[in-house]
């Protein structure tokens, strides 16, 4: 490593940078066929570089590029003094690379105040999420994919499931908490935006009336005990770029009562929300997960989804 040259990002390197994000695509895609194959990496570049207080650096050896990190924060009302490398934000010839453009990004966005740093890496990249792991990143989040089953394997559970209705509002709100109450405690300990029963049920109501959304709830001896909601992957900032395949549906929410757990209302609930989306004619369906949340973190790849990209996370003291 000691003939590479860290130089900061700059408009010049753009291109150069878009063919190390290109080949590094092209790996995943061997690993993962699913994700997307025609990308505009130099646009996906360009939405990173242009935003507000993005910075980053460059790797040069003999004169070439061979690899590069570039970051930016997002509101700090949500994640605090931080700092994103995006799904597009870094690529490199070796995976070790990274590890010297992380040394001296970083020291300039602790300077800056940004003292939590995020990192989406492809999941199929043991050697890159290895890299990271060893700046003293740990997984935080995980993208998951699937193709959609050409049939669900029906249900020995004794599980009703039907489509959601308006008198459903109020059950809907108790579960919609759930999410973040279970994620607040241990060993998640994440906190995010609080809402008021109003902006839930007007949420919920605006869902149940909307065609392109499917809502199901399970019910066990007539009582509500879950809630799936299934969208397009077009209505998500999540999955987008590198991350949405073309027609791909979302699995955008799913809980179900702690008391109702190993009933079969989370695998039956999952079983209509793939049957929604082959019936709409999605071939992809794609969801994500804390990796701190014990439950789904076992639940999602069990149910066939297979993680493409991490999400990495360092709070440096």
């Amino acid at each position: 490593m000691r003939e590479l040259q860290i130089q900061p990002f700059s408009e010049e390197h753009l291109v150069d940078a878009a063919g190390l994000l290109a080949e590094r695509h092209e790996r995943q895609l061997v690993a993962e066929p699913l994700l997307p194959a025609n990308v505009n990496f130099r646009s996906e570049l360009r939405m990173i570089r242009n935003a507000d207080d993005a910075s980053g650096t460059i790797a040069l050896r003999n004169g070439e590029v061979v690899g590069y990190l570039l970051g930016a924060p997002r509101d700090e009302a949500m994640w605090g003094t931080n700092v994103w490398v995006e799904l597009a934000g870094q690529a490199a010839r070796e995976p070790e690379i990274v590890r010297d453009l992380y040394a001296v990004a970083a020291a300039r966005w602790l300077e800056e105040g940004r003292d939590r740093h995020y990192v989406l890496v492809p999941a199929t990249d043991d050697e890159l999420v290895d890299a990271w792991f060893r700046l003293s990143f740990g997984a935080q989040h995980a993208s998951g994919i699937q193709q959609t089953p050409a049939a669900s394997n029906g249900s020995r559970f004794k599980v009703e499931i039907r489509e959601a209705s308006a008198e459903d509002v109020d059950s809907a709100i108790a579960l919609d908490k759930l999410l973040p109450q279970h994620q607040e405690r241990a060993p998640v300990f994440a906190r995010g935006p609080l809402w008021t029963d109003e902006e839930l049920s007007e949420d919920f109501l605006g869902d149940v009336g909307d065609p392109e959304v499917g809502l199901f709830v399970a019910e066990l001896e007539g009582r509500p005990v879950g809630l799936l909601a299934m969208v397009s992957a077009e209505k998500s900032s999540l999955h987008s770029g590198l991350a949405r395949p073309d027609c791909a549906a979302l699995l955008a929410f799913a809980a179900t009562l702690p008391e109702a757990r190993g009933s079969g209302a989370g695998v039956t609930l999952t079983n209509a929300g793939l049957d929604w989306a082959r019936e709409r004619g999605y071939p992809v369906v794609v969801t994500d997960w804390r990796e701190t949340n014990l439950l789904a973190s076992r639940f999602w790849p069990a149910r066939g989804f297979r993680r493409t990209f991490r999400r990495l996370y360092r709070s440096i003291p």
